[in-house]
């Protein structure tokens, strides 16, 4: 039980966003994306997903904050979305942020990202989700550095790297 609070708490302080996400600037994006090789089902992709990957991507849960093998990575590359290989970030994107997680400021495209907006669990948030898979990745707020003030706060069980060559 206690073990439960701790991990919602620490989650609650370290993705409350510190001001609202301007609506108008985080709009859902329409992006034309090839989906037709996807799963369609939960079961589909419950068979095809690592249990932590499927309950995080689809189920929209996270990783203790600080675990993710991403979180202190510094190679030069790319981050993909595990589950459907969509390029979502550049490692010139990333930064420390001290949240926890993964955090970069802008993604790798602007059809790469869906944004949704998140009241759950008494916050305002604004989730993002992989632009062709759909599956959870984390969240953004607008308390990032320059250029875009934008911070995406993303789980590294989703993400999976492949350094440039």
């Amino acid at each position: 039980m206690y073990k439960y609070l701790f991990i919602f708490v620490t989650l609650f302080v370290a993705c409350s966003p510190k001001k609202s996400i301007n609506k108008t600037s985080m709009e859902e994006k329409s992006i034309a994306v090839d989906t037709t090789n996807l799963p369609k089902t939960d079961q589909e992709w419950k068979k095809i997903l690592p249990e932590e990957v499927y309950e995080i991507s689809r189920n929209k849960g996270t990783e203790r904050a600080f675990t993710g093998k991403y979180n202190e990575h510094k190679e030069v590359g790319a981050y993909y979305c595990i589950a459907c290989s969509n390029p979502l970030f550049k490692s010139n994107g990333k930064f420390e942020s001290s949240c926890g997680w993964p955090s970069f400021f802008e993604p790798i495209t602007k059809g790469s990202i869906i944004y949704l907006p998140d009241n759950t669990h008494g916050m305002k948030r604004t989730e993002v989700v992989c632009g062709k898979c759909k599956g959870h990745l984390g969240h953004v707020f607008e308390d990032g550095p320059p250029p875009t003030g934008l911070r995406y706060c993303i789980n590294s069980v989703i993400l999976k790297f492949e350094g440039s060559k």
